[in-house]
């Protein structure tokens, strides 16, 4: 399975979308390259809410490996989310190109890093990388499944979702110029946090929050005027992270003045006045010559 990421990630093909070997580079040479800005914890995020699920070709049996390729620092936190998935039972490969940050390679990877981390200083070198991590992401799966078979337990991503495992309900309202309020009605097993992630829908940087699992109710504040929203809900639980809620709303504009009037004129200056605009704290006002022939 293979996704890109920017400020959204995309899922370019689910792990039981292809069958041999030929379909997958066939895929691969006609993947479009999708540049933009590096929001690495939100794209760890998607792949195990979106990639890492039974509906998306994940065998329960198989081991779950990650590969995460980057040639820039994150932009928001890629530890947490990783740190999500390795509490899973989920190997993670970190391999850097050009400007990453090495530190945060070793951050998002799993033990042992000299097995799992990479870096090469530009793409076209990548292709020396492939001999030796095919080697070990192979010998890394052998020794994983030896330990299961010898009785060692293994975390899985949960089957079931649902009312059991994933709120419900999620309502938006109270909406301002730069607030909203949230509330969801809880899934039967409560969770232990619940992350909540919003962002402009034109790809303005993520922003979260993690709650306690007790809480169903929370206020955005600082939010940007006449904007789209796309907000998400997590339920987090020790052996995985159930369904997210989804859902979209847009900030309302600004107030602007009314009824704007003109009085005491002059052969040189001229007096304004408007009711105001609620919540303004200054006006910007702007006049020029008319243009010849238009009305003054």
């Amino acid at each position: 399975g293979l996704s890109q990421y920017s400020s959204d990630p995309r899922t370019e093909w689910d792990l039981g979308a292809y069958s041999t070997k030929d379909q997958v580079l066939e895929a691969v040479r006609n993947l479009r390259y999708k540049g933009g800005n590096t929001f690495t914890g939100l794209a760890l995020a998607h792949v195990l809410e979106q990639n890492l699920k039974p509906d998306a070709g994940a065998r329960l049996e198989a081991e779950k490996l990650v590969i995460l390729l980057t040639d820039g620092k994150s932009q928001d936190d890629a530890n947490l989310a990783a740190q999500t998935l390795k509490n899973l039972g989920i190997e993670i490969f970190a391999i850097g190109v050009k400007n990453a940050d090495e530190a945060e390679l070793k951050q998002v990877a799993s033990e042992p890093l000299e097995l799992t981390v990479y870096n090469v200083l530009d793409f076209p070198l990548l292709s020396s990388l492939v001999g030796t991590l095919t080697q070990v992401l192979c010998t890394r799966i052998k020794e994983k499944s030896n330990k299961e078979n010898a009785g060692s337990t293994v975390k899985d991503i949960p089957v079931n979702t649902g009312p059991q495992l994933s709120p419900t309900d999620l309502k938006i309202s109270a909406v301002t110029s730069k607030s909203m309020h949230l509330t969801w009605s809880p899934p039967l097993r409560p969770p232990k946090k619940y992350r909540i992630v919003y962002y402009p829908s034109k790809g303005g940087n993520p922003k979260e929050v993690v709650l306690d699992g007790a809480v169903t109710s929370l206020r955005l504040s600082n939010l940007t005027s006449h904007t789209e929203y796309l907000v998400s809900v997590f339920p987090i639980y020790d052996t995985g992270v159930g369904d997210g809620l989804r859902g979209v709303t847009s900030t309302l504009p600004l107030s602007a003045p009314r009824s704007l009037r003109v009085s005491e004129l002059s052969h040189n200056s001229i007096r304004l006045s408007w009711k105001a605009a609620q919540g303004a704290t200054q006006y910007l006002v702007l006049c020029s010559a008319a243009p010849d022939g238009a009305e003054d």
